[in-house]
Order: structure tokens, then C-alpha cells, then sequence
């Protein structure tokens, strides 16, 4: 029983955490339909690493799996990594996958979902060097992405919070 309820939250966490909007306007069809089929297809105890450059290493390789797997007009690299990092992040609240999988060593390396709202905020709130110009989800590319993780990580360090966490506060604020 335990594993069948294992794979039941693992699938409802994989449904809910992308919804609609969090992927609208990716030019393609089916884009949340298929993105929701891989994150159900993930093998949560892969992330069972020890460092964060191993951390690293595979979300960056499924993010270009997930990336592959959409539909062709919406295979963008932002658009795989914003639906893991919603994936991951939910995942780590569910206190059954959290405990499970350990999740919760792994929540200093989780990142933050970047969104516009997301990027307004870390914008607003970055004290150090200014963050790249917000391409949108569909054109973010890695090291735009890093920027925004960097400034994010310096964000969370002075609420005393963890990256992954920023948006809480600035999603629907």
C-alpha cells in the first residue's frame, strides 16, 4: 500500500503543479498535457545526490529531456525548466514525497520558478547588479536563467529562506 500511495502523490504533485497558466502562450498544443506525462515519469530517488553540481547535472538533463518530449513549436528551454522547478518545489512540500525521497536536502538547490512575476520580483528586490532584461519563459535561456538564480539565492539569504520559496510572496501579490 505504501508505494501504490507513494505513486498516487507523486502523480496528483505531477497534475497540479503545472496547471494551465503556469505554461500559456508556449506555442503549442498539448504543451501542460505532455509536460505533466514526463513529470509523472520521473524517478524522484535520481535526485538522491550529494552535492549540488550533481543536483545540477540532472535537472539539467531532464530539463532537456522534458524539453524534447513537448510539442514542436514549444520545445524552449525555459519552458522544460519552469514546469520542473514547479514539479521539484512541489514535490518537496509534499510531505510524503518529501520524506520518501529525502527532498528536504535538497531544498537549498531547488530553484525558483521563473515566471514574469518571479523575475518583476527579483528585479525589485535585487540589491546587487542588475539582472539581465526579462526575455519571457519562452526565450529564457540557461545563463539568463543563472543570472536570475544567483540574484534569487542572494534574495532568500537575506529573508532567511531558501530560493525556491521567493515565490510565495510574489506569485498573485
Amino acid at each position: 500500500m505504501r508505494r501504490g500511495l507513494i505513486k498516487q502523490v507523486h502523480n496528483r504533485v505531477a497534475q497540479t503543479a503545472v496547471g494551465a497558466s503556469a505554461l500559456r502562450n508556449q506555442s503549442g498544443r498539448y504543451v501542460v498535457q505532455r509536460a505533466r506525462e514526463f513529470l509523472r515519469r520521473i524517478d524522484l530517488s535520481r535526485f538522491n545526490v550529494k552535492t549540488e553540481a550533481a543536483f545540477r547535472r540532472r535537472l539539467d538533463n531532464l530539463t532537456e529531456s522534458l524539453r524534447s518530449s513537448l510539442p514542436q513549436g514549444a520545445r524552449n528551454w525555459g519552458t522544460a525548466r519552469k514546469a520542473l522547478n514547479l514539479f521539484l518545489r512541489d514535490a518537496a512540500y509534499s510531505f510524503y514525497l518529501r520524506e520518501h525521497y529525502d527532498l528536504a536536502r535538497l531544498e537549498p538547490w531547488l530553484e525558483v520558478p521563473l515566471d514574469s512575476l518571479t523575475a518583476a520580483g527579483i528585479s525589485r528586490s535585487h540589491k546587487g547588479n542588475a539582472v539581465p532584461r526579462w526575455p519571457g519563459v519562452k526565450h529564457l535561456t540557461p545563463q539568463v536563467s543563472d543570472a536570475y538564480q544567483e540574484a534569487a539565492s542572494q534574495i532568500g539569504k537575506s529573508y532567511a529562506i531558501n530560493r525556491v520559496h521567493l515565490d510565495l510572496s510574489w506569485w498573485r501579490a
